[in-house]
């Protein structure tokens, strides 16, 4: 819980919520919600994120 990135990030990652949520807020201003169950996908260099977990998240991710 509680979690904030520090930094925007450009690499590339797949994303699965299993628990809670996650916050992303992409670098042109759009903002995403996953839920379990939700998944997302990026690619190197792509779109530029970061992300918080107010109330924690249990995430599957490969990089």
């Amino acid at each position: 819980p509680g979690y904030l990135a520090d930094h925007w990030c450009s690499k590339g990652h797949i994303l699965l919520c299993l628990e809670g949520e996650l916050h992303t807020e992409l670098d042109d201003g759009r903002h995403v919600v996953l839920r379990p169950g939700m998944s997302y996908q990026v690619a190197d260099q792509a779109e530029a994120h970061r992300s918080s977990a107010p109330s924690g998240a249990k995430l599957f991710i490969v990089d």
